[in-house]
């Protein structure tokens, strides 16, 4: 059992003490065992706080106390468990439904569990501090060894790339120009990357670049990676630098001072390699003088966050993957020394360059196979179905040095990391519903004053910055929208997710084996991408599963669902996000532990609602529209009502604290959404009425996307639901909340003038029209200003001209016109706007790529090189100033 798990246990045991306002609590046989909730529940707040909130001291560092903690998450598993299943019995009971006996108890059995949670605390109170001291020597051995070993495992990976230059000249010119270019201070230049991409590799082409080595005088290498001494990494730099010098007997303060006389006064490069921390940066930056020379420092790394401290303005180079031609190019020169591939070879030869997903190690470790082997045919296609077989067994270590990156990771990002190797195979992951699984597991730590869902976000950046996780797409707001895990990456989840019993991954039909595994593991974590009928895992009994998530379209829910209940009933995770269900099977009513349902169907049941611990529901349907049941209140835990469809709203008889929600008809105005709703955060709305609607009413709302019945630039023919609604132009849209943040306006056909409305906004922070959400060929921003903006997107309007001042704009950093093919140009003084960094423009007409050019070189002629400008896709470079080289 997780810390995480842990924690989210207390949450429950909290409600089920203090909270009188949920109707399965409010259960005379569940009432009566409050003392026994109380009495675990202080129990386990004393041991949680004695055994994990105290890491720091030395008696944390020892096998016994390990061993203490490793039982008690035994017992609070067991306790959680046990808890549990009354709690299912209980409800089952409830709705008269008798599950067997020998599983579910109807009453509270926690004596057992009770006497080994005090058992480990009397043996740990009593435990004598003075008797547990480590000696420190053999800790500093254990760090060092450890050091040692992770530097060897990174410096075996970068050996193999020391000469892999293809797909790097860009990259090394961008590098070089920066670091030869003007500016007599000190500056830092950051490479970052995941690990085995090329890093060090593109510093040392860099490094050794002819114009690099006749433009600065001194020139030295050093390579920090996980676990460090400064004193070795003194020598390492002294040694590059000269390796004549006798360093060993040297003190420290004396190799400090040879390195300052070494680099005083002189035009110096330095690349520091592999670095992990913040704080190694800041002892290391105390070593290197800037007295106005020009001098330089090349950093190479993993974590975007030490690159912005080192340097929070200076250039920061993500790596890219290599393409498939890159790959392809790179395997044939490393197999065949520069001679050309045989016609036989070519097609299978391609397939393992495709395989290795763009990272130059896999092919590296690739084309060392395939020299070993005969080149034949049949043989290159056999290599080619298991070249992850061959990079994850590699004795250098490929799959070990992106493990080390897994080894620097806090623990509070470990599970978030491992969770990502249950989605599917090159798998776009939709990150919205990824924060919500990752809540409803339980890995996401409150601080009391963010939001689950803000730390989530902050969680999956720090990932990001990692380059764990690769962004396929952001949201205007900046957040991820879509992103995926490069495939070593994941298969270095799946591998260190098995080894630690995180989940169950089932990529083949299920077997008698699985069953093994589930019950004699107690695994709680099942994903599947297989056809299975779900009663083949369910013998004998495993209540231990949590959380199941199924991506099959085909898969069988039989009719015998207390079998079913019986082996699933303690879960809170169910994703059957392909599997199409006729109707609700009713046993899925029981499972009242789930804080996370996401299912297919036709008809929205009111049964769902009995499942009072949700906290994320997401409904897919082939209808046209879903109604909510009049019961949908009793889900006093909902935070995210999400569905594909447009949901009607029924009566509802007490407000809920319902958070976001997607694709709701405002039929009855907002007031109304407002009783039932008064906390929402997040909305997405379909308006049919033609009354005014004052959004100023939801006083917490931050995201707000409209989409009105107006006639859509996208389509020859409105659906048979919009025919004869009202034109939300006509509509009043009188007030925002000043609260408001981001804001889409889709197919509204609002008339230009009520912009001023939305430019009174206090707060607004992005704003997107598409699709008629504005009508009219002239936009006049007039003298308003939009006092917070800073991104601006249009897309598929009818506008012609728009006319703007730059101090419309005094926040604006990026601007995307998508699709608007009658706007004549871009407004020349939107280039004049201090803050902007970016402006995107994809299938417009040829006057306003004109404009694009202007703006370009009125901006270079003013000696801003920064802003950046691409036309689909494509970027309009700057006319910086050549060296010659």
């Amino acid at each position: 059992m997780a810390y995480a798990d842990i924690q989210m246990f207390m949450g429950k045991l909290k409600q089920l003490i203090y909270s009188n306002d949920i109707p399965v609590i409010n259960n005379p046989s569940i009432l009566s065992e409050r003392p026994q909730f109380q009495h675990l529940y202080e129990e386990l707040g004393f041991m949680i706080q004695i055994l994990f909130n105290h890491e720091d001291q030395d008696l944390h560092s020892f096998e016994k106390v390990r061993k203490l903690k490793k039982r008690f998450k035994v017992a609070a598993e067991e306790a959680e468990g046990i808890v549990d299943i009354f709690l299912t019995t209980v409800h089952c009971r409830k709705n008269g439904y008798f599950p067997r006996s020998d599983v579910f108890h109807p009453s509270l059995h926690l004596e057992v569990v009770m006497r080994s949670i005090n058992s480990i605390k009397i043996e740990f109170m009593t435990m004598s501090i003075d008797n547990m001291k480590m000696d420190s020597s053999l800790r500093t051995d254990r760090l060092q060894s450890a050091g040692t070993s992770h530097t060897r495992n990174s410096r075996g990976s970068k050996k193999l790339l020391e000469k892999v230059i293809v797909g790097f000249n860009r990259d090394a010119e961008i590098i070089r120009d920066k670091l030869v270019e003007d500016g007599k201070h000190l500056d830092v230049v950051s490479i970052i990357g995941m690990g085995g991409i090329g890093k060090t590799t593109l510093a040392n082409k860099v490094f050794t670049d002819p114009f690099v080595v006749h433009h600065f005088y001194v020139r030295g290498w050093v390579t920090v990676s996980q676990i460090y001494d400064k004193r070795d990494l003194l020598i390492q730099v002294l040694t590059s630098i000269d390796d004549q010098l006798e360093l060993e007997k040297a003190t420290d303060y004396q190799l400090r001072e040879m390195l300052h006389k070494s680099l005083n006064r002189k035009r110096y490069m330095i690349v520091i390699d592999d670095i992990w921390s913040k704080e190694a940066w800041d002892k290391l930056k105390l070593f290197f003088p800037d007295d106005n020379t020009g001098s330089r420092i090349l950093l190479t790394s993993r974590l975007t966050e030490v690159a912005s401290h080192a340097k929070s303005h200076g250039l920061i180079h993500h790596l890219q993957h290599l393409t498939e031609e890159e790959s392809w190019k790179l395997l044939c020169e490393k197999v065949f020394q520069g001679n050309e591939c045989p016609k036989w070879l070519i097609a299978p030869g391609m397939q393992i360059a495709k395989n290795c997903y763009g990272l130059p190690l896999s092919v590296v470790v690739m084309a060392g196979v395939l020299a070993k082997e005969p080149r034949r045919k049949d043989i290159w296609l056999k290599i080619s179905c298991s070249v992850h077989s061959y990079i994850a067994s590699d004795e250098k270590g490929c799959l070990e040095t992106i493990a080390l990156s897994y080894h620097h990771l806090p623990l509070h990002l470990k599970d978030c990391f491992l969770y990502l190797g249950g989605f599917l195979e090159d798998s776009q992951i939709y990150s919205p519903l990824l924060i919500c699984l990752w809540m409803a597991e339980g890995f996401i730590q409150e601080d009391g004053s963010r939001s689950l869902e803000e730390i989530a976000k902050g969680y999956l950046m720090d990932l990001v910055d990692r380059n764990l996780l690769i962004v396929e797409k952001w949201y205007i707001s900046g957040d991820v929208e879509l992103c995926k895990v490069h495939d070593l990456v994941r298969q270095l989840c799946v591998e260190k997710g098995k080894e630690e019993r995180f989940f169950l991954k089932i990529d083949w039909p299920p077997s008698n084996h699985h069953c093994e595994i589930i019950t004699t593991h107690k695994q709680r974590r099942v994903f599947t991408n297989q056809e299975i009928d779900i009663m083949t895992l369910s013998h004998p009994p495993t209540p231990s599963i949590r959380s199941f998530l199924c991506y099959h379209r085909k898969t069988t829910l039989t009719d015998n669902i207390s079998k079913f209940c019986s082996s699933f009933a303690l879960l809170r995770v169910l994703s059957l996000q392909k599997c199409i269900l006729i109707d609700f099977p009713p046993g899925l009513a029981l499972l009242v532990h789930l804080r996370f349902l996401e299912i297919w169907l036709s008809l929205f049941p009111p049964s769902i609602c009995n499942l009072w611990n949700l906290q994320t529901l997401v409904v897919r349907t082939s209808s046209s529209s879903m109604v909510l049941p009049s019961n949908i209140s009793n889900l006093v835990n909902l935070r995210h009502l999400a569905s594909n469809t447009n949901l009607y709203l029924p009566s509802i008889g007490k407000p809920m604290k319902l958070e976001v929600i997607t694709n709701v008809v405002l039929g009855n105005g907002v007031d109304n959404f407002q009783k039932c709703f008064p906390g929402i955060k997040d909305l997405t709305s379909t308006l049919y009425s033609d009354e005014e609607n004052d959004f100023e009413v939801l006083r917490y709302l931050q995201v707000l996307m409209l989409v009105g019945s107006g006639y859509s630039r996208r389509r020859s023919v409105e659906p048979e639901l919009l025919r004869g609604a009202p034109n939300l132009g006509k509509n009043h849209i009188i007030r925002f909340p000043e609260t408001l943040k981001v804001l889409t306006l889709v197919r509204c056909g609002l008339p230009w003038s009520n912009m001023t409305i939305i430019q009174s906004l206090p707060n607004l922070e992005f704003l997107v029209i598409k699709d008629n959400g504005f009508e009219g060929t002239l936009w006049e921003t007039g003298e308003e200003q939009f006092q917070q903006l800073k991104a601006l997107r249009l897309e598929d309007l009818n506008i012609k001209k728009w006319e703007v001042s730059s101090i419309n704009f005094p926040h604006l950093e990026r601007l995307e016109v998508s699709n608007c093919i009658d706007l004549e140009e871009i407004p020349l003084e939107l280039g004049d706007i201090s803050t902007l960094e970016f402006i995107a423009v994809m299938n417009c007409g040829a006057s306003l790529l004109e404009s694009l050019q202007k703006i370009r070189h009125e901006q270079d002629d003013a000696g801003n090189y920064e802003l950046k400008i691409k036309v689909d896709g494509r970027n309009i470079p700057s006319c910086v100033p050549n060296h010659d080289h």
